[in-house]
């Protein structure tokens, strides 16, 4: 089994297949079993994503093995003693299998933001789960400002006019007029940020920069990073002053299908309705309705509730919607050395040292 090595110098396992010794050595056939011992947390297994296009190996002890997978199938039945499991585009029914086989895991990091996907994939209740919060939040923020932009100065019907070789003049009529040329800018805008994590404290800079008027919308009301943030109560009292809605929420039973027909009536029909959190949180028929009623100036979408979006979704046809196929994140950013620490604090101090642990 060739070996490979880690930036760091450190052995790993190369494919699905042979295994590190805790020494140091390189071991053959079946990985011995192992317990950890009671009270501490000694040398782990981790397996992590190898067919991915980033570093996703983090620097570990001498005692520790790191072993790759690929994404899209099976753990092999040879690592299916991990302790810790890094996830980062793994299917549904591939983390359904390793809820069901992967018996003594304690521990699962994924690379996303949101962790929506290992949260339905059955893992037991014990096994500890923390998301990739942080890591995507450059990438996020400038997706998510150059959907806004998009929308709001029209690039989808410019591209249209481009592609009929059509000189569209009627844009430069529009944005002259006294009603409709505020629509065209962020200078003044009222922007609602849904779901105030990280991206969005992120974000929010990035469109106060252009003179837009940024709030926040969480679980709990405050000011954070300068910028006002309300309560969910608060929200349907907002929304008619909104030019541009920004959902980042993740997706939850308790955000499915939460932008629904009710909320999106009380947006003005000039607004703009922008998703960079999670499609299950919103209700398409409800939002290609409105776009085709005109009661929705426009939207943007980079999520949607089925991935990749069907051939047949009306989505696909509605007017003044800008698609982009869930790329805002792209890629963690230092995922290497974010593992790095992840697993030294979990190594040192088990869940209680680990970042972005999530509530199960």
């Amino acid at each position: 089994m060739p070996m490979g090595r880690t930036p760091h110098g450190h052995r790993i396992a190369d494919g699905t297949r042979g295994w590190t010794r805790r020494d140091g050595h390189e071991g053959t056939g079946t990985e011995p079993s192992r317990r950890p011992a009671a009270g501490s947390v000694p040398g782990v297994k981790i397996l992590v994503p190898g067919n991915v296009p980033f570093d996703s190996a983090p620097q570990v002890d001498a005692g520790d093995v790191v072993a790759r997978y690929v994404m899209r199938d099976p753990i092999p039945d040879e690592h299916v003693d991990a302790d810790v499991l890094v996830t980062w585009a793994s299917p549904g029914r591939v983390l359904a299998d390793a809820a069901r086989r992967l018996t003594r895991l304690r521990w699962i990091q994924t690379l996303n933001a949101g962790p929506d996907a290992v949260l339905a994939a059955g893992f037991a209740p014990d096994v500890v789960v923390t998301s990739g919060r942080g890591l995507h939040d450059a990438t996020v923020a400038e997706h998510t400002l150059a959907l806004v932009l998009a929308s709001v100065r029209r690039l989808d019907r410019t591209l249209v006019s481009q592609h009929a070789h059509t000189w569209d003049r009627t844009l430069g009529k529009e944005q002259a007029s006294a009603d409709a040329g505020r629509t065209f800018t962020l200078d003044g805008a009222r922007v609602t940020l849904w779901g105030f994590g990280s991206i969005a404290l992120r974000t929010a800079p990035l469109l106060a920069a252009f003179g837009a008027h940024v709030t926040g919308v969480a679980s709990t009301a405050g000011t954070r990073g300068g910028f006002r943030v309300v309560d969910e109560s608060a929200l349907r009292a907002l929304l008619p002053q909104t030019d541009v809605l920004v959902s980042l929420l993740p997706a939850t039973p308790a955000t499915h299908h939460v932008l629904d027909a009710d909320l999106l009536a009380l947006l003005p029909p000039h607004a703009r309705f922008v998703n960079v959190g999670r499609g299950a949180t919103v209700d398409e028929a409800a939002l290609v309705a409105a776009l085709r009623s005109g009661t929705l100036a426009g939207a943007a979408l980079d999520v949607t509730e089925t991935e990749p979006l069907p051939a047949d979704s009306p989505l696909w046809d509605a007017p003044n919607l800008i698609l982009t196929p869930h790329v805002a994140g792209g890629r963690p950013q230092d995922a290497a050395a974010f593992l790095t620490e992840q697993v030294r604090a979990f190594k040192s101090s088990g869940a209680a040292g680990l970042r972005n642990l999530v509530e199960r």
